[in-house]
């Protein structure tokens, strides 16, 4: 992987994150150009580029000149927005979505959850337990793609045989295993998942049953119910969002692991506590590389004038190895506090699913801790091609059998 001069790269094409080491770049960027521009190519419309940990999160705390209604990812930002734009919880602004924050918040309160998390602890313990007696398997394909869509799904009421058809078109609507999937390929894996629910919700209005769908069709704002359109699309966010997120960070939290085997030790000993472990695996993995806004009031930053229509990005990739923020951004450190890092954004879009995703994980983490003594990759991963996530699509492991951890009853 090279590491390419700035005038050469294109933020808005995959190519560009599979077929180099950006490290370097970012460094450049914070350094030297934390606002950068990012032209015109291939047809697509010219962007900015945010790459400083602060700056991004001012720009996610302002409301008044930064909107995500016109789309807050490249792909719909480039398109000319978002269709789901007032409607959808990740692309509203204002009072719809306060109000919409609201009712999506009973659902995956902690105090909801916690049931929620005791199913997820059960499937992941028996899940790993499972690998580790049988010496291995691919993690990303049997593990890290089971855990967060059978919890998602379970909340949404998505019945067991739907389950692997969503998940394959999760991981074609915003990012590819091959360069065979193309952008075309994408918005129709978005589309079906869109008909997917809308034929469930039909259902639902029919036979209402105690998941999220029926609760969705339940609830109303300032009196008025939510629409089959509303409950869709917010049922499309919570899958995409329920899955790829904690689903990449698991992936890259066993690859790196495998490679990091001192701090593989510190969690195996308990010298790191689970959750100050779960903030550096999320950091260090940055799935969402990055989220968008658009300028809605012509603003000012580091002496750039950003003008109302523009696209501005915001870009975790970078945020999250800051020197300004982070020491020794580029170690991994599972005992590393504070840890600010933004893997689920921040301001009023801050990820409405963050607990449970930090519920998968730090099950992951224990199973890993109580049933084996290690692990090694004994292949190549094969890494995704998007412009939005990153990470990888496969996971080849083999692991060491704790024989005390498994002898133990799980309680």
């Amino acid at each position: 992987m090279s590491s390419p001069a700035l005038d050469i790269l294109d933020l808005g094409d995959p190519n560009t994150f599979a077929d180099h080491d950006l490290d370097g770049f970012w460094r450049h960027l914070r350094d030297t150009a934390p606002v950068h521009w990012n032209p015109p190519a291939d047809g697509r419309r010219g962007f900015w580029v945010l790459s400083r940990h602060d700056d991004i999160m001012a720009t996610y705390r302002d409301n008044v000149n930064f909107t995500s209604e016109r789309g807050n990812v490249l792909v719909t930002l480039l398109e000319g927005g978002d269709a789901a734009a007032g409607r959808m919880l990740a692309v509203t602004d204002g009072p719809r979505h306060h109000a919409l924050r609201k009712i999506l918040q009973r659902v995956l309160s902690p105090r909801v959850l916690d049931e929620v998390a005791v199913t997820v602890r059960a499937n992941t313990r028996q899940w790993i337990r499972e690998a580790v007696e049988s010496g291995g398997c691919d993690f990303a394909e049997q593990i890290a793609s089971r855990i967060p869509m059978t919890t998602i799904s379970n909340l949404l009421g998505v019945p067991e045989q739907d389950r692997e058809f969503l998940l394959s078109l999760t991981k074609t609507a915003l990012s590819a295993d091959d360069e065979g999937v193309d952008e075309v390929d994408s918005e129709m894996a978005r589309n079906e998942i869109l008909m997917y629910f809308m034929d469930v919700v039909e259902e639902r209005r029919e036979a209402p049953g105690d998941d999220v769908i029926s609760m969705l069709i339940g609830s109303s704002i300032d009196g008025v119910p939510l629409s089959d359109e509303d409950v869709v699309l917010n049922c499309y966010s919570l899958i995409i969002g329920g899955d790829e997120t904690s689903r990449l960070t698991m992936i890259d939290c066993v690859r790196t692991l495998a490679a990091e085997t001192g701090q593989w030790r510190r969690l195996k000993r308990g010298e790191v506590a689970v959750d100050t472990a779960v903030d550096e695996v999320l950091r260090w993995a940055s799935p969402t590389m990055h989220f968008g806004r658009s300028v809605v009031r012509e603003t000012e930053l580091h002496g750039v004038t950003l003008r109302p229509g523009e696209i501005v990005t915001l870009w975790h990739a970078s945020g999250n190895r800051d020197e300004r923020v982070f020491e020794r951004p580029g170690e991994f450190d599972l005992g590393r506090t504070p840890n600010k890092h933004m893997a689920f954004g921040y301001g009023p879009h801050f990820c409405v699913g963050s607990y449970l995703a930090k519920v998968e994980i730090s099950e992951l983490l224990m199973a890993l801790r109580d049933f084996t003594t290690g692990f090694e990759q004994t292949d190549e991963a094969l890494p995704i091609r998007s412009n939005f996530l990153t990470g990888f699509s496969t996971l080849p492991v083999r692991f060491l059998p704790d024989h005390s951890g498994l002898k133990e009853v799980d309680r």
